[in-house]
């Protein structure tokens, strides 16, 4: 068996400043390393129990089958902060048929994003 002590999510974007701009700016993630230098160096935030390194350029952005989900702990003031900061959002925060209450952004290169609240009732929280 692989022991995994820790993992990370590799993103090389079109324009790593605006991706840059996005994950730390606009969603404000807070950075737990950088490596390298000039425009392509590598920054690596942290992305609750695990991280997203941003680094290199590519020349097309991921495919679609690329997609984050991020646990916050009320979506409705994610939303209202994230619309302040001028985010693509793409689907405003909803109750799913799951339970979940999801909105959906997409960053710069257009990886969409889920943002999602686990309410105190879910299952994922709550077993009787």
């Amino acid at each position: 068996m692989v022991h995994v002590l820790s993992g990370r999510i590799l993103l090389t974007p079109t324009d790593p400043e605006r991706s840059r701009a996005f994950y730390g700016g606009t969603l404000g993630l807070a950075v737990y390393r950088e490596f390298g230098t000039g425009p392509e160096r590598g920054t690596v935030y942290f992305l609750g129990g695990g991280f997203l390194e941003v680094s290199g350029r590519a020349e097309a952005p991921p495919g679609p089958g690329m997609r984050l989900w991020l646990q916050v702990e009320d979506a409705a003031a994610a939303y209202e902060e994230l619309r302040g900061r001028d985010a693509e959002v793409l689907r405003p925060p909803q109750r799913e048929p799951w339970g979940l209450i999801e909105m959906w952004i997409a960053d710069p290169d257009g990886v969409r994003i889920a943002v999602v609240e686990v309410p105190s009732d879910h299952p994922l929280r709550y077993r009787p």
